[in-house]
């Protein structure tokens, strides 16, 4: 039987590959905010039921079966945060929390419903594809974090990390949110970064800029 226990455990594996973070058990106690008993009393239900292996070095990988839950439960979260904002008008930086407690009380038929609503393609209102992209395969588009956008630079924000609250509100006060256009106009020495935006100069910090993807746009 898949509980939302479960289902919370498998699509978390999904998208820490997806940030392209090593997942180990103690990165997903953190991301769940969860003990380390709990997390492992968890992966030793997974692997019973044929959803996850454990490596030797601790690194926990989706087999097949689990990885088509977390790619369903992904959706149908992605398919919510569009809903919410696209139709209902919440923030952006608030949808991601709603979708987590609504995804598993969601049917099969109004998921279905939401796509012939919204389609299946679209970013969230964080600028986030359906399955959780890799790392790599932003890059390969062009797309760079903004801890490592170049001074003097024009650029636009393609999406951000949506599992910190907090983090998101800190952007929205400060303007930067998918879409938003901004220049680099200095890399400080205490590894801030003075950005120009909406009008506004602001300031970043490291940790937040390497939570943000953007587009060169010269």
């Amino acid at each position: 039987m898949i509980t939302v226990s479960k289902e919370d455990y498998l699509k978390a594996i999904l998208e820490a590959e997806g940030e392209g973070e090593l997942v180990i058990a103690a990165r997903l106690a953190h991301w769940l905010d969860v003990s380390a008993p709990a997390v492992t009393m968890a992966l030793r239900r997974l692997k019973r039921d044929g959803l996850v292996t454990v490596r030797r070095d601790g690194h926990v990988v989706l087999t097949a079966a689990g990885r088509k839950i977390a790619r369903q439960l992904a959706i149908r979260h992605h398919l919510i945060e569009r809903m919410l904002h696209e139709i209902f008008g919440m923030a952006w930086y608030k949808v991601h929390d709603e979708a987590e407690r609504l995804e598993h009380a969601v049917s099969s038929d109004f998921e279905a419903m939401l796509v012939r609503k919204l389609g299946r393609s679209g970013a969230c209102p964080h600028g986030n594809s359906p399955i959780p992209e890799p790392a790599r395969a932003k890059r390969k588009r062009g797309l760079l974090l903004l801890s490592e956008a170049e001074q003097g630079n024009l650029y636009a924000v393609q999406s951000v990390y949506e599992r910190d609250r907090r983090l998101l509100e800190f952007l929205e006060a400060k303007g930067i949110r998918p879409g938003a256009r901004l220049k680099v106009e200095a890399r400080n020495y205490d590894g801030t970064i003075s950005l120009a935006i909406e009008r506004r100069r602001v300031e970043l910090g490291g940790p937040a800029a390497e939570r943000i993807w953007v587009a060169t746009l010269r």
